[in-house]
């Protein structure tokens, strides 16, 4: 399995811990992500460090209105390293408001920019911001991750558009049922699986802080929605998130 979104320079544990026990779970593989330039370059070590772990470096939507929004260059030469393999998570959300929301648009806009100069995909956070979101991405050319996906109104234009589609444990809360539809709904070659490590705790593990290790949660409620066999769905995964951040 993969885990396509961890922070793992957030989690109180250690990363050899967190990776050593996810590689135990059955999690061979981790896109680490990290948030603003400091967290960028903790993940950017993290990645050279551990094999399989590979980096997505962005500045996150929160971060809009600091100093770090004044970062982009820094942001775009630490792209260029090896083991850097997508942009973000950027994007926008209006439901936090923690930043101006015409900073969070250009701050957006700028890293979109940088992932179609640098042929690099691009890890979407959106909260709240569905048809500013699909506004912002409407002349993105590149590939598109739409993380931890919890707005089913964006849906239509996800599968429209070919994005794909990211879900975290918050897609095994038992209120979650829209999530599990909108799992259900996405095509077989574009839909993708995360712990947003160390948030979103699946069921089974809720109120702890979250692992790579718990992705095995996550997927077997994405099969059970799906009606999967969960091995079938577990490669599928892994053969959409290898195509999705160009990994060998």
């Amino acid at each position: 399995m993969i885990d396509t979104h961890a922070h793992l320079d957030a989690a109180t544990d250690r990363a050899a811990a967190l990776v050593r026990r996810g590689s135990d779970a059955g999690v061979t593989r981790i896109v680490a992500v990290g948030s603003g330039i400091d967290s960028c370059r903790a993940t950017l070590r993290l990645a050279h460090e551990h094999e399989g772990v590979y980096a997505a470096l962005g500045i996150h939507p929160h971060q809009a209105g600091g100093d770090d929004a004044t970062r982009v260059a820094e942001l775009c030469e630490l792209l260029g390293h090896e083991g850097a393999v997508a942009v973000g998570e950027t994007g926008l959300d209006f439901y936090r408001d923690y930043a101006p929301r015409d900073a969070q648009f250009e701050l957006f806009e700028r890293q979109l920019v940088l992932a179609q100069e640098l042929g690099k995909p691009v890890v979407v956070h959106t909260r709240a911001a569905d048809e500013e979101t699909s506004r912002a991405l409407e002349g993105f050319g590149g590939t598109v991750v739409l993380h931890c996906f919890s707005s089913p109104g964006l849906l239509p234009v996800a599968l429209e558009r070919g994005y794909y589609v990211s879900f975290a444990g918050n897609v095994t809360y038992p209120k979650a049922a829209e999530l599990r539809v909108a799992a259900a709904a996405v095509p077989a070659d574009r839909i993708l699986a995360e712990t947003d490590a160390p948030y979103l705790a699946p069921q089974p593990m809720r109120g702890r802080e979250n692992e790579p290790a718990n992705l095995v949660h996550t997927l077997e409620t994405l099969a059970e929605a799906r009606g999967e066999d969960p091995s079938a769905l577990e490669a599928q995964i892994e053969s959409n998130a290898a195509a999705a951040f160009g990994l060998p």
